[in-house]
């Protein structure tokens, strides 16, 4: 029997169309919320426990398929998952294995794995989506699967990147296997690590070798966002190697560069987390507004939201942060 928790919120603290005076912000709606949703899992030694997030109205709603960082879980990054939701796109957020709340020792032989275990539970997401449909009340036949992106923050950042086309280079540095899924159209990479290597601190190297990745083949359309202030232990160079994913990819990507923002990117994981360096809600806001255009805008090129955005961030006398495309 599989527990359920389920919630209709409103679009979620601090978010609310107008706050900003950005006409082309679309009006929130209800959001319903349901966990978890248990899916079978061979293998893998847990189900895959999820989180599905949906407005209450609205049919042929696009879908983000969101990995979370080292140790949260389908319940962390409410602040983007309620505005995703509440501005019409369906939220899944799966539950990894190295989840604190599932608390896998290191030496269980799964460990060295997870990254590889990170994208098969993306992976399993997308081939299970009618028991994720069918298992929210009202959702069954409102889903556009034609329009699936996959997002992610620090390390669920690579997990995404790998859907969208990234590589984990082999020991002899040649590329790996080829796990990127056709199924997803867009990515949003948060904070996500760059070139592994020699740019890895020594930690990083010893713990993390498969923090080496080849972005060559990253083709899916992308906003990679980097904090100009997110200085990380995992690597020898400064704040710039948040960056690697949008200038050593391929063309048809966008950058967005966040001012004075950390790891955290202002507060995204959650709300009040000892673990935000950084909190500042304006910040949040502009990520919320410009991650939920650029999907927008890949999913529908016509839509003005994402241009619109772009000017009012070009246009204000103190802004938080800059785009640039290629």
């Amino acid at each position: 029997m599989i527990e359920t928790d389920v919630a209709v919120t409103a679009a979620g603290r601090g978010v609310s169309a107008g706050d900003d005076g950005d006409a082309a912000v679309s009006a929130p709606t209800p959001v319903i919320s349901l966990k978890p949703v248990v899916l079978p899992a061979p293998g893998r030694g847990e189900d895959l426990r999820v989180r599905v997030s949906a407005p209450a109205v609205g049919r042929d709603l696009p879908v983000i398929v969101f990995s979370h960082g080292f140790g949260w879980s389908m319940d962390g990054y409410a602040p983007l998952a309620d505005y995703w939701a509440a501005h019409g796109f369906v939220v899944i957020q799966p539950t990894h294995l190295d989840s604190r709340t599932l608390s896998l020792p290191p030496e269980d032989p799964r460990t060295p794995l997870i990254w590889r275990h990170r994208v098969e539970d993306m992976k399993r997401v997308l081939d299970q989506l009618d028991i994720l449909e069918a298992a929210v009340p009202g959702l069954g036949g409102r889903l556009d699967r034609g329009r699936i992106a996959a997002a992610g923050h620090s390390w669920g950042g690579q997990t995404a990147s790998m859907l969208l086309g990234a590589r984990v280079l082999d020991p002899e540095g040649g590329p790996g296997e080829d796990m990127s899924d056709s199924r997803i159209k867009a990515g949003v990479l948060l904070a996500t690590p760059g070139r592994g290597g020699a740019e890895l601190s020594p930690f990083a190297a010893e713990h993390f070798p498969f923090m080496n990745p080849s972005f060559a083949d990253m083709t899916t359309p992308t906003l990679v966002v980097a904090g100009d202030r997110d200085q990380s232990h995992l690597t020898a160079r400064g704040p710039e190697w948040f960056t690697d994913p949008y200038f050593l990819s391929p063309g048809g990507k966008s950058l967005l560069t966040l001012f004075g923002a950390e790891h955290s990117l202002g507060g995204i994981a959650g709300y009040d987390v000892a673990e935000t360096t950084d909190e500042h809600p304006g910040r949040v806001a502009l990520l919320q507004r410009l991650t939920w255009a650029y999907l927008r805008h890949v999913f529908s090129p016509e839509d003005p939201a994402w241009l619109a955005a772009r000017s009012a961030l070009a246009d204000d006398p103190e802004p938080l942060g800059r785009i640039e495309s290629d």
